[in-house]
């Protein structure tokens, strides 16, 4: 009788596939595209190759290299799930969040404290009781949808500067200064 490490692998397979089987089973996996038998068959292969006689049999190796590999590529699976499932639900976020205009993306803006009673905004109205920065303000932020950063930049000043033209809007147009 050979020893296992005369034997070929075919052989060793054929006598041992039924420890894929097992693992899979008793590890509640739904194997439908077999993709942890494939792991597991490659963990056998790569135990067989390991394998050295002195230091256990052939089967506890087996058993101990299936089993770790199943488990490890469930807990990749379960992963890559758990990362995909976060993608789906900020993408769908990002794709519904927020005011749309036909095909357009519109900004949501912190609009605390301004109230437009009507429709009909009369701008030229609003502009002539803001200062110039107060004004850049209204029209970049509220109208075109920019973000203060982005005016920091475009005006050449710091953004703390944009901040107060908008807080020193706000306050304005809270109070109604006429308007």
């Amino acid at each position: 009788m050979k020893n296992d490490n005369e034997r070929t692998f075919e052989e060793i397979f054929k006598q041992n596939e039924n420890r894929i089987y097992y693992h899979i089973q008793k590890l509640g996996i739904r194997d439908v595209y077999r993709e942890f038998y494939m792991e597991g068959l490659y963990a056998m292969w790569m135990a067989y190759k390991k394998y050295e006689p002195d230091k256990g049999p052939l089967a506890t190796y087996f058993n101990y290299t299936i089993r770790n590999r199943l488990i490890d590529t469930l807990r990749k699976k379960t992963t890559d799930h758990n990362h995909e499932e976060k993608f789906r639900e900020i993408e769908m976020l990002r794709q519904t969040a927020g005011n749309t205009y036909g095909d357009r993306k519109l900004p949501i803006f912190e609009s605390t404290g301004i109230t437009l009673g009507n429709e009909q905004v009369d701008w030229q109205q609003i502009k002539a009781k803001l200062t110039e920065k107060q004004w850049k303000w209204v029209y970049y932020h509220i109208v075109e949808g920019m973000s203060l950063k982005e005016i920091a930049e475009q005006e050449g000043t710091s953004l703390e500067a944009v901040k107060s033209w908008g807080k020193a809007a706000r306050r304005k147009l809270r109070r109604g200064d006429g308007l």
